[in-house]
């Protein structure tokens, strides 16, 4: 039997799920260069600001800052280049054609290792509305005092 890759997660888009509905969500590959990945391993990687477009039957990611590896010398690359992801062509014109409709978008959720390679969770959004994130944080300020008051009633 085939061991399962354990998975490492490097950095989430908590960002995305505020500004976002969440409607399907997929697995790419990413191309890096080698002082990138020891950059990522050390966990020097923002994705708050990010997108993915499709470019020529090409899905890239935009806006992804990887800082510079202090050890890379002239190997290190511009910290906000794009960068091409990897997925099969067919998988990458079905999400065009969903992009093309109104209001979706492909925000990077999260990066993380499979074994030893890097995967980005891309979603597939819609983007809320103002009263959609007020919403949002109601309730989630009111299951915060729910639990706030279990745990007080549990000490008693």
């Amino acid at each position: 039997m085939a061991e399962k890759k354990q998975t490492k997660t490097i950095a989430q888009n908590k960002k995305a799920f505020h500004d976002y509905f969440v409607e399907e969500s997929m697995e790419a590959g990413i191309e890096l260069f080698g002082t990138e990945v020891k950059s990522l391993r050390q966990g020097r990687v923002n994705l708050k600001d990010s997108w993915c477009s499709v470019v020529n039957g090409e899905l890239l990611i935009n806006g992804m800052h990887i800082s510079p590896y202090e050890q890379g010398n002239q190997f290190n690359r511009d910290p906000l280049r794009v960068r091409r992801l990897l997925m099969h062509k067919r998988e990458i014109m079905r999400l065009f054609g969903l992009v093309k409709q109104d209001g979706y978008a492909l925000v990077p959720l999260s990066l993380y290792f499979k074994g030893s390679l890097v995967k980005v969770q891309i979603g597939l959004c819609k983007g809320k509305k103002l009263y959609d994130k007020r919403q949002d944080l109601a309730e989630k300020a009111a299951k915060r005092d729910i639990e706030r008051a279990m745990k007080d009633k549990n000490r008693a």
